[in-house]
């Protein structure tokens, strides 16, 4: 089944430690994950799904990656899209966008992201010198990615209403506590950010925020119905999280759970969630 549906994967990483320390890896849990991924290695796992293209997601919170992973996107036809970082209270912020776009690879850059769920202010996205990085990202035709912890949630529904012509795309869901099965005040902070018209929700990371090594589909459904049923198809995004998903489920199973958690939508509706709302806002 998941072979034969198109797919496009809105959510991945890559890193190389020969390259760059990937602090964040750190600790038993994610001992896992302390190697290198590449491209080569995530692309015959995802051909064999059905994965036609992918989107390439910011890492750490430095300014040498972006223009790596645009030259990855230049000499991978994998990868349609790039998200990548700049500091964005950076007074010479728009410059910083121009220039990344006259890059090889630069076409692909598609969106930034910040690691908003390390900022210690809940409220930091509000923030006059952030709010006037984020206006230059919608000058820059760009979206921006929403990496934030579930109690960050309410500043991201504001951010969003103050910044109308900015299209926020959500990752991971905001993180919700499928662990320990609690839907609020997740799903009401997740419908407030879904009823802002310019915000869309990845449908991603779930099998991570779960109990990674007894999740089941039914411990993630009723995270999955409620951004279905927030967002609508049309503003939802599949993305694999690879290979932090790796923690938890391979990539197959990744693809088999979305496939099951979309049941029960329409052949269009299950086509927009697992590659048009991806195509669509990401412009690939």
């Amino acid at each position: 089944m998941t072979g034969q549906q198109r797919i496009v994967d809105a959510h991945h990483h890559v890193w190389d430690l020969s390259v760059r320390d990937q602090e964040w890896i750190s600790g038993d849990e994610l001992a896992p994950l302390r190697r290198t991924f590449t491209l080569a290695d995530l692309e015959p796992e995802a051909r064999a799904v059905g994965v036609c293209a992918t989107v390439l997601v910011q890492t750490v919170t430095v300014p040498e990656e972006t223009p790596e992973f645009l030259a990855l996107a230049h000499d991978n036809d994998l990868v349609a899209g790039v998200v990548g970082w700049c500091d964005l209270t950076a007074p010479d912020v728009a410059d910083t966008l121009a220039a990344l776009c006259e890059l090889p690879g630069g076409d692909r850059l598609v969106g930034i992201r910040h690691q908003v769920q390390g900022e210690s202010d809940p409220e930091w996205l509000l923030r006059p010198d952030v709010r006037r990085g984020l206006r230059a990202v919608a000058d820059a035709g760009l979206v921006y990615d929403l990496v934030v912890q579930a109690h960050q949630l309410p500043a991201t529904v504001e951010a969003a209403a103050l910044l109308p012509g900015l299209t926020f795309v959500l990752d991971h869901a905001g993180k919700p506590p499928v662990a320990t099965g609690e839907l609020h005040p997740w799903a009401d902070d997740l419908w407030a950010l879904a009823a802002r018209p310019n915000t869309v929700c990845k449908l991603s990371g779930l099998v991570t925020e779960a109990d990674v090594h007894s999740w089941t589909v039914s411990d993630l459904r009723p995270y999955a119905d409620t951004v279905l049923d927030a967002f609508g198809p049309g503003r939802v995004m599949f993305g694999s999280d690879w290979p932090v998903c790796r923690l938890a489920a391979t990539y197959e199973e990744v693809v088999e759970a979305v496939h099951t958690l979309t049941d029960a939508l329409t052949e269009d509706e299950r086509a927009r969630v697992l590659a048009t709302t991806a195509e669509r806002v990401y412009g690939l």
